[in-house]
């Protein structure tokens, strides 16, 4: 043990007045090496000059201050038990029946759906029309939009051009409408500046 000097953990051991099987070499190599014992009684004053200062303790609101800003992960099955347990009534009587009502309207979506699962075939059919219908309402909607913006002649040409003709139309009109609304705020600009 004489041909070093003491590591920081053998200097706690000591500060720490630790007894064991390898303290006692730890001490007659203190009381044999003056560095080591420098470096121990250095320690011993950095440790009682801690313990002599004053121990503070945090407000009461402190933990809470400092949780108001730590964002918290909540599982989404703890958020849905959260708020399912706001939704219920406090009393007996008003927890059973909103329990009864949610378990009937379940059952009867529960019912619904099965029922529309097994007629599939109407489903589809149902589904297809709507989506023709729609098709249809929105194609109508546009022509009779470009018709009204453009004229019908406009609109004959651009569907003879097929849809680059279709293309060229949308991009005339966006163009326009740009150049239109960069000069009208280039002259609010300008009119701005002349009141002041």
């Amino acid at each position: 043990m004489n041909h070093r000097h003491l590591l920081p953990t053998e200097i706690d051991l000591l500060l720490d007045d630790e007894e064991g099987f390898g303290v006692a070499p730890l001490k007659a190599h203190v009381r044999s090496c003056p560095d080591c014992l420098a470096r121990l009684e250095d320690a011993r004053l950095v440790t009682d000059s801690i313990e002599e200062l004053a121990h503070f303790a945090p407000a009461f609101s402190f933990a809470d201050s400092v949780m108001a800003q730590v964002p918290v992960f909540v599982p989404w099955h703890v958020a849905a038990r959260d708020s399912v347990k706001s939704w219920m009534p406090e009393s007996r009587p008003a927890r059973v029946a909103a329990i009864g009502l949610a378990a009937s309207v379940a059952s009867v979506l529960t019912v619904a759906i099965l029922w529309i699962a097994s007629q599939t075939d109407l489903l589809v059919f149902a589904t297809g029309m709507a989506g023709s219908e729609l098709r249809e309402l929105l194609v109508d909607g546009g022509r009779n939009a470009l018709m009204t913006l453009f004229g019908s002649q406009t609109l004959a040409l651009a569907s003879q051009a097929g849809m680059l003709g279709m293309s060229l139309l949308f991009g005339g009109f966006l163009a326009i409408a740009a150049t239109a609304t960069f000069g009208l705020r280039r002259m609010a600009i300008a009119s701005s500046r002349r009141r002041a």
